[in-house]
């Protein structure tokens, strides 16, 4: 277990995603993966309430809805670090402080529970500024409705501002940063967004740490995969890809572990990284992304230098 910096959260170092609930993972599967997680002393779930508004018949909430009645089912809320997120949902957009205190109460009420613990503003809203968005969360924090607040898929330069508003105005901070960063595509990340962290000991949380799973090893040369993520992992299946592909595989073998969990090993090396986030649709994925390893020196050398 680790400890989320400028928080009193201490959760399982891998967070598990939940976008997978209610879309590809029907709410029977998802029950089985999360008692899995759970069972193997998995305590942090992503979603948002957003989640999955994108599948044909839904209409956004469906991976909130589950994840709370599978904690009613097994009574453990308080056992449970949830991150919800808003500002994507079509009928909730934006930051602004009244949809911001309108998608708090539907995800808590989704989640049937009385708080959130990370609540996050989905992505940047220039329309709305800082300090409305900062107030809102203040209001909520102060409800005692939301326990801590953090940013997710904001540029650098944005999330300085927002974190210069917040101590100057006297206004909560937000905690870490969720954004994409993986072996595969690490910019803007590395040369941008981790000096921000760094100067403010905020942590990284990323999102499609298994590069929305190219890093599991089910993608080879040649081959095809039936996958309602294939169309999206084409732009990594080139010379380089494949050469992290193949790092990963290698370091995979001699260590007796899936690609899986060292593709996530290498995420948390980096110093800004804190837990990231990788969903699951089935038990047998899960068993995948689960294994905590912890990578050597030479290794992470290797895998920088192949995916540099």
């Amino acid at each position: 277990m680790i400890n989320l910096p400028n928080t009193d959260l201490t959760v399982h170092p891998l967070c598990l995603g939940g976008n997978v609930f209610g879309w590809s993972a029907p709410k029977p599967q998802s029950f089985n993966v999360l008692n899995h997680y759970f069972d193997g002393g998995g305590n942090f779930i992503d979603t948002a309430d957003l989640y999955s508004e994108w599948a044909e018949g839904n209409s956004g909430g469906e991976s909130e809805t589950i994840i709370g009645e599978w904690m009613k089912s097994k009574n453990n809320r308080a056992q449970m670090v949830i991150g919800t997120k808003v500002s994507k949902l079509s009928t909730r957009k934006g930051l602004s402080k009244q949809n911001i205190l309108l998608a708090c109460e539907d995800s808590l009420r989704r989640l049937q529970t009385d708080y959130i613990d990370i609540y996050y503003s989905h992505e940047d809203d220039p329309t709305v500024p800082m300090e409305e968005t900062l107030l809102a969360y203040q209001e909520l924090i102060s409800a005692g409705k939301v326990r801590y607040i953090a940013a997710s898929q904001h540029t650098a330069a944005r999330l300085a501002t927002a974190l210069e508003i917040s101590k100057t105005s006297n206004l909560p901070s937000y905690i870490a940063l969720q954004d994409h960063y993986n072996l595969v595509h690490r910019e803007p990340f590395e040369s941008e967004q981790a000096a921000v962290l760094k100067k403010h000991n905020l942590s990284m949380i990323p999102f499609f740490g298994l590069a929305t799973g190219f890093l599991t090893g089910k993608y080879r040369p040649g081959q095809l995969v039936e996958s309602v993520r294939a169309k999206s992992v084409e732009k990594y299946q080139n010379e380089k890809g494949w050469k992290i592909v193949a790092a990963v595989d290698q370091i995979a073998n001699a260590r007796n572990t899936t690609m899986s969990a060292i593709a996530l090993a290498w995420l948390r090396a980096h110093p800004q990284v804190s837990a990231p986030i990788a969903s699951a649709r089935t038990v047998a994925q899960l068993t995948e992304i689960m294994p905590v390893v912890e990578l050597s020196g030479a290794e992470i050398t290797r895998l920088n230098a192949v995916s540099a």
